[in-house]
């Protein structure tokens, strides 16, 4: 045997094995407001399905021309154009639904040759996706059909060592799953108690109306711009790019739920990082936010880090004798700010608001030492998903060694 092929296992073809099917080429005049639910890509969330985002074919189109596309329960449906490799179980609950192009479903022919829990970790495996990239070398986009998996081949180890190599990965995505609840379930609090804490404070028991619902009647309401030393605007043209510098320019992507994003970051010179802050240098307890393309994103400048703002960015320059940074970041992240800059919003193509609607924003008047222990609460909740998120990271790592150790047979398990 191949010393490619571990004792005992062997080269399958994938079609021998394994049904998959991909679904037609539904139309848009083929859209019906009610009827037999459709799979998209977007339905395909976080491991599961979301039907309610799916769209109808009509019941007698389906049955007329559709019906062997339909869906059985214990199918893997997996994304494979786009964004490849969105894989769910097909469950009770989920049916009747009808199979879409893009989307390729899978299920073992023989479970006595191929266990079907083996099968969902095979499709997500490395292994896998390089040999699907090889069969899409020269394509414009990676994206494979039928047509590729004829011609693939599945390593497989004997059925009883399948099940074991199933079990302790099921395992794994069991604590993942678990985690990632738990963060969810943290960040819900988050959201209530900012909710709660941006409106009501701390220990207040007499309350007022405002603009901004009812507040507790020492605050008062002001605008944005009250509270703020300055709003300090990008210069409305792009700074030179470079490939790496120490020199961060952040963009309206970069920026997401309180938080700086480094995955996509452009860098600078110092020279343009000179010129791009000529008005204003930020400092920690700035505030950068987007205008545009979404508009009312914003986040801390980082301690430590030396950012210039990219087009449609600007500059929250606070005051520490008026606002807790920490306090104004969190309120802007609340949904009383979200809902202003929707309705600033409503009309246009792309949501966007600009520096004078941003002056006009909403802004309770809180006293510092009350701003400091809602920002200090928030805060505490916000250092639980940092760490519960580092957790889902190393539970994810190991699994991903765990799949290249265990799917290739160079970590072989003991069967009892």
């Amino acid at each position: 045997m191949s010393s490619l092929v571990p004792e005992g296992w062997s080269n399958s073809p994938l079609q021998d094995i394994c049904f998959f099917q991909e679904g037609p080429g539904l139309r848009i005049w083929q859209y019906r407001d009610s009827g037999t639910k459709f799979i998209n890509i977007r339905c395909i969330q976080g491991g599961d399905i979301n039907t309610s985002v799916a769209q109808h074919l009509s019941d007698e189109e389906v049955k007329e021309k559709y019906s062997h596309f339909l869906l059985n329960e214990g199918d893997y449906v997996l994304s494979s154009s786009g964004t490849i490799g969105r894989l769910a179980l097909v469950k009770k609950h989920h049916l009747p639904l009808l199979l879409n192009t893009s989307v390729i479903r899978f299920r073992s022919i023989d479970e006595t040759r191929l266990d079907g829990l083996f099968l969902r970790h095979f499709l997500q495996s490395k292994q896998f996706f390089d040999k699907i990239s090889e069969q899409s070398q020269g394509s414009a986009q990676v994206n494979f059909g039928p047509t590729h998996l004829k011609v693939l081949d599945a390593l497989l180890p004997p059925l009883p060592e399948q099940k074991k190599i199933a079990s302790i990965l099921t395992s794994v995505d069991e604590v993942i799953e678990n985690t990632q609840k738990q963060i969810d379930k943290l960040q819900d609090l988050k959201k209530a108690t900012m909710n709660e804490l941006l409106t009501k404070g701390i220990g207040h028991t007499e309350f007022k109306d405002s603009e901004l619902g009812r507040i507790p009647k020492s605050w008062e309401v002001t605008n944005l711009k009250d509270i703020l030393k300055s709003i300090v605007d990008c210069e409305h043209k792009t700074a030179p790019y470079i490939e790496k510098s120490n020199f961060l320019v952040v963009r309206t992507s970069n920026v997401r739920d309180g938080r700086l994003l480094y995955e996509d970051m452009k860098f600078t010179t110092k020279d343009g990082f000179i010129e791009w802050t000529k008005r204003s240098v930020p400092t920690e307890i700035d505030i950068l936010f987007t205008r545009e393309a979404p508009a009312g994103e914003s986040c801390l400048v980082p301690s430590n880090v030396k950012v210039c703002l990219g087009q449609r960015m600007v500059l929250l320059k606070t005051d520490s004798d008026k606002t807790n940074a920490n306090f104004l970041s969190n309120y802007l992240q609340s949904e009383l700010v979200k809902k202003f800059i929707y309705r600033m919003s409503i009309g246009t193509t792309v949501s966007r608001i600009n520096i004078e609607d941003i002056n006009r924003i909403p802004m309770p008047i809180v006293p510092i030492r009350e701003q400091e222990s809602i920002a200090s609460i928030i805060e505490s909740l916000d250092n639980q998903t940092v760490q519960m998120t580092l957790r889902l990271g190393k539970f994810q790592s190991l699994k991903k060694s765990l799949m290249q150790d265990l799917l290739t047979g160079k970590v072989r398990v003991t069967v009892n």
